[in-house]
């Protein structure tokens, strides 16, 4: 319950932030807009320049209990930045590289920071930041911390939460904790960071980061693979890691409704093998001399071919080639083809894969058996998969009847409801299915000592 009237709380955020830190009306409406979420109407659109302009605002929202939902590169797919009566916060102004460390390997930069940006500046210094995602010209660094973002490359680098040494963020009630860490080892007492990624800007508001880098690659090799049954993928991928001896840095997995819909028209990408298959690896390694290094991958490719663990490969030649293989896994968007769908973002043991996806596709087809597809593909290497599901509607029934039979499948098999998307409100309802009543309530408990007054993003992650 606001304490305040909305007005005099909007004039004290402007007299707080400097001119054009506050948008209402049509102005905040217009930035409310995102291809892969819902953003609700807010309030207000605040967007201040430091992290204490950003403590000032949180105290005085805090005073006057208005919710304060922040908003990074608004390309999230559980509507965790859904800011309906709420002042939705944006960092657009706080986007600096403070500075990146080339003997520390690390980069310090504002959660406004282009996660794109970040990682060009890294490699200007010969440097890699290895998070890569799909979003990357559009997500910020704080929003791919908030949500603890996976991407490409988990295999081998971890999730976001592994790259993280020290951030910055502010509490709901204004209190700025600085843990600007850059030393990989540090047990001084708690990891304090830890609480902030991950927890979709509900404990508090990430604003700076320092970040690990690793050396840039100088060497690359890409492959598509054509594989014929499913338990040869593990097997696959076991080879390949031993025969890389710790190279492979991405091992993507495409269903062939999946491969099919991204390589025939309307779709701009094309088949890298001619013949089909059912199932098709994007495989990549990083090293450093690509004269040995693309010997070592053609022969570990050959040993796999002999060994009838996969039916025919393309070898990009190039970083044309290269790229097109890429696009082909990044161009989720023609999933919509099949609009109505459902997305869904999944993690399970890789053995127990196969078997789920039999079970969902066949409970599917049982109750719409006209209208019934599901398109898969994923980050096999790290046990996520992305599962889009059409039934020819989308209603709220139908969407409940839909995530019973995906999550259903999920639960009876130990997996995670969210492999790297995060919760917000799209599996609010499903958190419990993946964590037990214990681990439930000590997250409460966290929220109400951090948020005693519920206004960082309520209602997402916990009901």
């Amino acid at each position: 319950m606001s304490q305040v009237p909305i007005d005099a709380l909007i004039q004290a955020l402007a007299a707080a932030l400097p001119e054009g830190g506050v948008l209402t009306g049509e102005a905040a409406q217009e930035r409310a807009v995102s291809s892969w979420s819902r953003m609700g109407t807010p309030i207000a659109l605040i967007r201040p320049s430091t992290t204490a302009q950003v403590s000032a605002a949180l105290k005085l929202c805090n005073a006057a209990g208005v919710p304060v939902t922040a908003w990074g590169g608004k390309t999230g797919l559980v509507h965790g930045g859904f800011a309906d009566g709420a002042i939705a916060l944006s960092l657009e102004r706080m986007a600096a590289i403070e500075a990146v460390d080339p003997a520390g390997c690390t980069l310090t930069a504002e959660a406004g920071c282009i996660l794109q940006t970040a990682a060009e500046a890294a490699e200007a210094q010969a440097l890699l930041l290895p998070l890569d995602l799909g979003a990357r010209g559009s997500a910020t660094l704080g929003g791919v911390i908030s949500t603890n973002a996976g991407g490409n490359r988990v295999i081998r680098y971890g999730m976001t939460r592994d790259l993280v040494l020290g951030l910055e963020a502010v509490l709901a009630d204004g209190t700025v904790i600085s843990s600007m860490n850059h030393l990989i080892k540090n047990n001084a007492g708690y990891d304090l960071k830890q609480l902030f990624i991950g927890s979709e800007g509900t404990l508090g508001v990430v604003t700076r980061a320092v970040l690990r880098l690793k050396p840039l690659p100088t060497s690359q090799d890409t492959a598509f693979l054509g594989v014929e049954s499913f338990d040869k993928l593990p097997r696959l991928l076991r080879h390949m890691e031993r025969g890389l001896a710790g190279g492979l840095s991405a091992f993507e997995v495409m269903w062939k409704e999946f491969h099919d819909l991204v390589t025939a028209a309307p779709a701009l990408g094309r088949p890298p093998l001619a013949g089909r298959h059912p199932y098709y690896v994007l495989v990549e390694a990083q090293g450093a001399d690509q004269r040995a290094d693309s010997a070592r991958f053609e022969a570990v490719l050959m040993q796999a071919l002999e060994a009838g663990l996969i039916s025919d490969a393309a070898i990009a030649k190039s970083q044309a080639e290269r790229n097109a293989m890429w696009e082909l896994r990044d161009d989720i968007g023609q999933t919509a083809r099949n609009w109505p769908i459902f997305t869904f973002d999944v993690s399970l043991g890789v053995a127990d894969m196969e078997a789920y996806v039999a079970e969902v596709r066949a409970a599917l087809l049982a109750k719409w058996p006209q209208t019934a597809t599901l398109t898969v593909f994923g980050h096999l290497g790290d046990g996520n998969l992305h599962l889009v599901a059409g039934v020819g509607a989308r209603d709220k029934p139908t969407k409940r009847a839909v995530e019973q039979i995906v999550y259903g499948a999920l639960r009876s098999r130990g997996g995670s409801v969210s492999a790297e998307h995060g919760i917000g409100l799209e599996k609010r309802d499903y958190l419990g299915w993946s964590r037990g009543p214990e681990e439930v309530a000590l997250m409460r408990t966290l929220k109400a000592a951090l948020d005693p007054n519920n206004i960082l993003n309520p209602g997402k992650v916990l009901a």
